[in-house]
């Protein structure tokens, strides 16, 4: 004999409780990062461009990476609250792992452009004016700064708002190597100087980038989310009173902010009643942040489940 029963609870708890909601409180961030970004992206192309400046170029390409980035992860954000419906039985929840992915991969593009121009500038140094280089640059050290911080008490549950703000963070450490290269053009006259820091532009957001892109790959895979231990939570079932074993245990991640939990547990001793399950989706939502755990109960050691078999999916 066995019985099918789903549980979802969707009241607060601890733990990642309250991240489904996370994204709707940053709208006001979005915006105002977007703005600062995008009238500052124009600013400083115009300076880099009068200037000579390959390092102040590079650097507005990526902010307006940045802005893409930003308008990407906000769009995915607001598409996420959409209610499930029609073939959408999710919702649209989804939508914010694919902006997460293309977020990492625009980066990539960027750097990509960003170091061929850099290479070329080599075999066809031009003079830079260090001063005006040093000015744009500090000017985008306060403006990245501010909207790091707009995304810094989000970053933890939400992987667009943790790419926001690394984003954002690396922006304006680029930007301070920027100044220094203005610095060292006004104290030694050397062209050569830009497209070396642009190359080094590169290489910071090349390793910020890795660690979003592969978690967004890995998302899109449906591999457990970051922090999640299946093992732990093998045995945290195994632990509930009455299980003796388990099987096609599964975890994906349904938005980068909500986990989603499928597992058939064999109880012998009979059907447990609905309060067992509710309570075993709570206390999953509390301790490991699953927040949708449908679980089958089977209550005959010799049945045979079609999806017992570990290579079963």
């Amino acid at each position: 004999m066995a019985e099918d029963h789903a549980s979802h609870d969707h009241g607060p708890g601890a733990g990642h409780a309250g991240h489904a909601h996370a994204p709707a409180s940053f709208g006001r961030a979005f915006a105002i990062g977007t703005a600062l970004n995008l009238g500052f992206v124009i600013v400083e192309a115009g300076y880099g461009v009068v200037a000579q400046s390959m390092a102040l170029i590079a650097d507005a390409g990526h902010n307006l990476s940045d802005v893409a980035g930003l308008l990407l992860a906000w769009g995915a954000a607001a598409l996420s609250r959409k209610r499930p419906r029609g073939r959408y039985t999710y919702g649209l929840r989804g939508s914010s792992i694919l902006a997460a992915l293309a977020n990492a991969v625009l980066l990539l593009v960027a750097i990509g452009v960003i170091a061929a121009e850099a290479v070329r500038r080599f075999a066809d140094p031009a003079p830079v004016a260090g001063m005006t280089v040093m000015i744009v640059a500090g000017v985008g050290i306060v403006i990245n700064t501010i909207t790091a911080l707009m995304f810094m008490r989000g970053r933890k549950g939400d992987l667009n708002i943790r790419g926001a703000f690394l984003h954002m963070a690396a922006d304006a450490g680029v930007s301070a190597g920027v100044v220094i290269a203005g610095l060292l053009i006004v104290l030694t006259g050397k062209s050569w100087i830009d497209p070396v820091m642009s190359l080094i532009i590169v290489a910071v957001i090349g390793v910020s980038t890795w660690g979003l892109l592969r978690d967004s790959v890995n998302m899109s895979l449906q591999a457990i989310p970051p922090g999640l231990d299946a093992d732990e939570v093998e045995a945290f079932l195994l632990a509930q009173g009455g299980v003796v074993s388990l099987h096609d245990l599964h975890i994906w991640p349904i938005s980068t902010t909500e986990t989603a939990l499928t597992v058939h547990l064999l109880v012998p001793g009979g059907y447990p009643g609905d309060v067992f399950t509710t309570n075993l989706a709570a206390a999953l939502k509390e301790r490991f942040g699953i927040d949708h755990a449908t679980v089958q109960i089977e209550t005959d050691p010799q049945g045979d489940c079609a999806l017992e078999p570990d290579q079963v999916v």
